[in-house]
């Protein structure tokens, strides 16, 4: 934790084909910090409105993967040397606003890993019995109570930006060997409540490569 208790957050967002949504997600996250979208091979203006809406954009080319995405804004947190760095959704539905919480959570705890927990009672039926088995599932196998092990808005330490970039898995799984990663090194992490936001809209358009 740098001295005075102020950390230099990150505020990553991967995105594809996010055009639409994007902007009023970055220009929400702004106040909290410098924003990095990167655009995974997108086919919209995702780079175009990002870069209007005041974020700095990398844009890697072909579509690689959220896994590749946060690996690349991983790379550039500490080539910029950032404290941390903190992943959101680019198709809003994480709240900027619960930024603050992640940053207290961090000063205060110096947790390596802290990972918004949904409520899964509000989600959608089977989306909510889906993540509560995928939740059991992965607790079990982990021998230690995962309370979500899928959520995006997550905050990572400077050790283990260091930590994750010598992964090989590129899709949604990497953020599950992330957490992985955390319990066999003995890492710490903590988790905070976060809203649950689902649009009408197909909610993430990133792909699973």
């Amino acid at each position: 934790m740098p001295e005075g208790n102020k950390p230099r957050i990150l505020l990553l967002i991967p995105a594809y084909n996010e055009a639409e949504r994007v902007p009023a997600v970055i220009k929400a996250s702004l106040p909290y910090g410098p924003v990095l979208v990167v655009d995974d091979g997108s086919q919209d203006q995702t780079s175009a409105v990002a870069r209007e809406a005041g974020a700095e954009v990398v844009r890697q080319e072909p579509n690689q993967g959220k896994g590749a995405a946060i690996i690349r804004g991983f790379e550039y947190g500490m080539e910029h040397e950032f404290d941390a760095v903190l992943t959101l959704d680019a198709d809003g539905q994480h709240d900027p606003d619960e930024i603050p919480l992640f940053i207290q959570e961090f000063v205060n705890n110096g947790s390596d890993l802290i990972i918004g927990k949904r409520d899964f009672s509000k989600m959608p039926f089977p989306r909510n019995i889906t993540n509560r088995i995928g939740t059991w599932s992965f607790s079990d196998a982990m021998q230690q109570y995962i309370p979500d092990n899928q959520s995006g808005y997550r905050l990572h330490s400077k050790r283990l930006l260091q930590e994750a970039l010598t992964s090989s898995e590129h899709g949604f799984e990497f953020e599950v060997e992330i957490i992985l990663r955390c319990v066999l090194k003995g890492y710490k992490l903590s988790w905070i409540p976060i809203k649950t936001i689902y649009n009408d809209k197909q909610n993430s358009k990133i792909t699973p490569i």
